[in-house]
């Protein structure tokens, strides 16, 4: 397990950049309130969608990130569906399951932390990354905006891309309330008010077909695959406060 190499230090002091507000009508409780890393303690080399989603994941990875690129792949597994064809600077990748991510290619560096118990990034430079990536895990943050404030932080200001994808399959007994009980495109809608209230974020728009009331019926039915939904927010100019 390789470990961080530095944190984002401004004049020798740890800088940890708090969101603008929270949403206050959110249920974050969980059916299962259990420790999570002991819920994640056994590696799952699986597939958390299938390969239609993958597949539109890999896509839009493809046209929104540069080639050389410098990447933090947050909440991550044992791949990180970045396409083959890319080049990039380099991959930092955050998870939970050391195996998971040392089974992961992509990844030249690997930080592991429980953003449940602590919702900052310390390992994360100020102004570094390209973008940071979320693939199917958004839904386990019980203080979303204040992971994302950290994004903001660590993404350079004015370019840096903040990508989230989401489908309707996951552990439902790790997952919020208040994201269980949504549809996908109030799952959607959800994600861009997270990103408005960590602050820092410009142009959020939404991606994907998944949100589409046809997407979901498919779904239901087992006939229309798992929908795909990328919520994508770019940096602002602010200055760290």
């Amino acid at each position: 397990m390789r470990q961080c190499v530095g944190v984002c230090l401004i004049h020798n002091v740890l800088c940890i950049r708090m969101p603008k507000g929270l949403i206050t009508s959110l249920d974050r409780s969980k059916l299962d309130a259990s420790n999570d890393g002991v819920f994640y303690s056994s590696p799952r080399l699986i597939k958390h969608a299938d390969d239609k989603f993958l597949t539109a994941l890999s896509a839009l990875y493809g046209r929104r990130l540069a080639s050389g690129a410098r990447l933090l792949d947050l909440m991550s597994a044992h791949i990180s569906h970045l396409p083959a064809w890319q080049k990039y600077e380099f991959v930092h990748g955050h998870g939970m399951n050391v195996d998971e991510l040392d089974a992961n290619p992509a990844l030249t560096l690997r930080f592991m932390q429980d953003l449940n118990k602590n919702p900052t990034l310390p390992f994360a430079n100020t102004s570094y990354y390209d973008a940071v990536l979320c693939c199917a895990g958004v839904q386990y943050l019980q203080e979303p905006e204040r992971v994302f404030a950290e994004c903001a932080r660590a993404l350079k200001p004015n370019e840096g891309m903040l990508i989230v994808s989401f489908t309707d399959k996951f552990f439902f007994e790790k997952a919020i309330q208040g994201w269980i009980n949504r549809g996908m495109a109030t799952r959607a809608r959800l994600v861009k008010d997270y990103m408005r209230a960590a602050g820092g974020f410009r142009d959020i728009e939404v991606e994907g077909d998944g949100v589409s009331i046809l997407a979901q019926l498919g779904s239901i039915s087992g006939l229309g695959g798992d929908p795909f939904c990328a919520v994508i927010g770019i940096r602002d100019g602010s200055v760290i406060e």
